[in-house]
């Protein structure tokens, strides 16, 4: 089974902040077209973004797919086209056992820059990333280590690097 969730509330508001409303009318991310390969994950409010910023966005949603699946964040190609945005670790990659972690639930965070020369406004609902579900071919090494926190954490480094 694949699918987006809502974090918790609890999470939501330590992460986010206490708006009910905004928790409440969280929208999960979905397809466009019936050929779409990305589910497109929409702002939870407005971002501003001048020349050279970067923000850490938060999305308010978690994904749960298969163990030997993965799911790739990718910017959106009229954002990178029109705006000149990106996310700063270009692609993001979201593990499988990163649903649901001790940590933050498997919150999906956005860090995104504006690499451009004007500052760019994008709406509550604006969508800048795209989740792409794939399925990597690994080598028969496998590890026995079993993740307990969230960002970082499968190198050993702390979440708020």
């Amino acid at each position: 089974m694949r699918k987006f969730e809502k974090i918790s509330w609890e999470i939501f508001k330590k992460e986010v902040g206490e708006d009910k409303n905004c928790y409440q009318n969280l929208s999960l991310p979905k397809l466009k077209t019936q050929n779409s390969a990305g589910y497109d994950i929409e702002l939870l409010s407005e971002v501003t973004l001048k020349p050279g910023e970067i923000k850490k966005i938060p999305t308010g949603i978690k994904i749960m797919m298969q163990p030997d699946e993965v799911v790739f964040l990718i910017v959106r190609s009229s954002i990178g086209f029109k705006y000149n945005i990106r996310l700063c670790n270009q692609v993001g990659v979201i593990d499988a056992d990163y649903y649901n972690n001790e940590t933050n639930e498997g919150h999906v965070w956005l860090s995104m820059q504006n690499e451009g020369e004007n500052e760019q406004i994008f709406k509550k609902g604006d969508c800048l990333v795209q989740a792409i579900f794939l399925n990597p071919l690994k080598t028969d090494e496998k590890s026995g280590k079993i993740r307990k926190g969230g960002l970082g954490s499968t190198t050993g480094g702390d979440e708020n690097e």
